[in-house]
């Protein structure tokens, strides 16, 4: 990783993913993977969480399927998913440590975008839940036409709406997948939260524990504000 990409930089725009990065709903994806593995009896295989991570939740609901040997279930078990997920955030709509003071300053300054694999509404729910949503320019999500992540589309759309080169974007990203995406599309991507296991997650330029982190935070006053 090059963090001097990331901290030495200012960034004409900021595209945002959603799960785990702002919103604190990856814990409710595997709660609400967990409960349909227990709705139709079965037991999610070795290592599906890491795997299922940022995963669009109709390619998540085919692969819970197809790795339990039951690919006759996949739309039951899509339904399943989307319905217990949407339950869940409904309960308990948190923000990830340090996502609403850094969204509120970057907002005073930049375009702001989030780009997700989950449904428009979903996003959109939670982020005004949170008290976010109205600092975001676009919000931009996979469908008519545009494809999800691990595909660069959601990424490359955003940085348009926000009327900058991908080049001149940053991304913030938790997954694996939400980093390929974004780097295929040609953003700077921080990612943030626990630092995935596997493969992919060296492609990010940095990565913090939180938005909260003090480098980020410092960054965030002096590149992105101006402030001394």
């Amino acid at each position: 990783m090059t963090a001097h990409r990331i901290f030495s930089w200012s960034p004409s725009a900021i595209v945002f993913d959603c799960d785990g990065t702002l919103m604190d709903t990856e814990s409710h994806w595997q709660d609400a993977r967990q409960r349909v593995f227990s709705e139709f009896g079965l037991r999610p295989p070795a290592g599906f969480a890491e795997r299922a991570k940022g995963v669009h939740y109709t390619e998540c609901g085919a692969l819970m399927a197809e790795e339990c040997g039951k690919p006759d279930f996949v739309d039951d078990m899509t339904d399943s998913l989307l319905r217990h997920f949407t339950a869940l955030v409904a309960d308990d709509p948190v923000t990830m440590p340090g996502a609403t003071a850094l969204v509120r300053l970057a907002a005073r300054h930049l375009p702001l975008a989030v780009a997700s694999n989950c449904p428009l509404d979903m996003v959109e729910s939670s982020l005004d839940r949170a008290g976010l949503l109205d600092h975001f320019d676009h919000v931009v999500v996979a469908g008519d036409g545009v494809r999800p992540k691990p595909y660069p589309d959601v990424y490359t759309v955003a940085a348009g709406l926000c009327g900058v080169p991908p080049q001149e974007a940053l991304a913030v990203e938790d997954s694996v997948t939400g980093i390929v995406s974004a780097r295929k599309a040609g953003l700077r991507v921080l990612g943030t939260g626990p630092f995935p296991d596997g493969p992919g997650a060296e492609h990010a330029d940095s990565w913090v524990a939180n938005l909260a982190d003090p480098d980020l935070v410092t960054w965030a006053q002096t590149r992105i504000a101006g402030e001394d």
